[in-house]
């Protein structure tokens, strides 16, 4: 007999989760977790049309969510959680509602399809070429950074961290009707951070950024030399957790120059690094909001008034609001009209080998 999903289906409802970084691949994990059994979840790596496959091959997006770096390691987690994996939904010729985690490459093969945009956490300050990506609207969006993200309109819904962001991204052009207020997965409680086992306390943090990795210019001296007065002030250790995106040797290389005192962190949860120090600084990174939300003194690129403006709601129910907002969209009977082409865009014929309809045997 067959089983009712009980959003008016004899069958399982399938769900497609594009992932990306591993912060992103955990948030949609979460969300399928929420949305439970009742329906057959799918994931893949985070993939693009063939202009995407080109550069990806060329290496030219090595140092982004689509590069072969990050795919492995989201590969890697949806493996060691045994999840269906499917690279570009090459094998699924219909699914019932996709889970996007960025809106800056558009693939064309879900534009027929019920899609949610998840926010994954900061978003970039609006760059040089924001003003042409938020008036042409065919441009990929990824030529303005995540400051363009929600600007595709090929979604039905986005899911924000809060109301703070909900008129952000209302004010750079993304519908008001689209988005909903629900926090995001990781950045919702971040109270949990403080129970963590991080050796050292009362230090100064600084946690570095990939910015020169994407192609942006970033004065990494400077940057060290404040961290290291601020320490100097507050007398306190420096410690530096590194991204891991980054040029690791080039970033210890310039550390061990300009704060040779400092320790330095390639790994560990940097999270439960900022609950247990006394001043944090950054750049662009979510990690501000931890420390805003834990009292922490914060050093960023953004006023400290306006991330308590944008801090994601600390409700421990993100990833179960998220899961609702899906439920009411399926249960709409008719799917979305087909959307139109981006630009000499063309979905990709195969995912790599290793990303084709995987699941780890139990």
């Amino acid at each position: 007999m067959k089983k009712h999903d009980g959003e008016g289906s004899t069958r399982r409802r399938k769900v497609f989760y594009i992932c990306g970084s591993i912060n992103q691949t955990t948030q949609m994990h979460q969300i399928a977790r929420e949305l439970g059994p009742g329906y057959r979840h799918i994931f893949s790596p985070y993939y693009g049309n063939h202009d995407f496959e080109l550069l990806r091959r060329m290496g030219a997006l090595e140092h982004t969510i689509g590069g072969h770096r990050l795919q492995r390691r989201c590969l890697e987690y949806l493996h060691d959680h045994e999840l269906e994996v499917d690279y570009g939904l090459a094998n699924h010729g219909h699914v019932d509602l996709v889970f996007q985690c960025s809106d800056l490459v558009r693939p064309v093969n879900i534009r027929d399809k019920r899609v949610i945009l998840v926010q994954e956490g900061m978003s970039d300050p609006e760059s040089v070429l924001f003003p042409l990506v938020q008036r042409f609207r065919w441009i990929p969006g990824f030529f303005g950074g995540t400051s363009a993200t929600g600007l595709s309109d090929l979604y039905d819904r986005f899911c924000v961290a809060s109301e703070g962001f909900k008129r952000l991204f209302v004010q750079r052009g993304v519908k008001a009707e689209k988005v909903v207020v629900t926090g995001i997965p990781n950045f919702d409680d971040c109270a949990k951070y403080c129970d963590g086992d991080f050796p050292w306390r009362d230090y100064v943090l600084c946690c570095t950024s990939d910015v020169r990795e994407v192609w942006w210019w970033e004065n990494r001296r400077a940057f060290i030399l404040e961290a290291k007065a601020i320490a100097e002030r507050h007398q306190r250790p420096l410690v530096f957790k590194l991204h891991p995106n980054e040029n690791v040797e080039r970033a210890i290389a310039e550390i061990r120059r300009w704060a040779p005192e400092a320790m330095v962190y390639t790994s560990g949860s940097a999270e439960e690094m900022v609950a247990h120090c006394t001043a944090l600084v950054c750049k662009y990174s979510t990690l501000a909001f931890v420390g805003i939300a834990l009292g922490k003194e914060v050093h960023s690129l953004f006023p400290n008034t306006e991330l308590e403006a944008l801090l994601p709601e600390q409700n421990r129910a993100a990833a179960r609001n998220i899961a609702q907002v899906a439920r009411e969209l399926l249960i709409r009977s008719q799917p979305p009209k087909t959307r139109p082409f981006p630009l000499f865009a063309k979905p990709p014929r195969v995912g790599p080998k290793e990303g084709m309809l995987l699941r780890r045997s139990a």
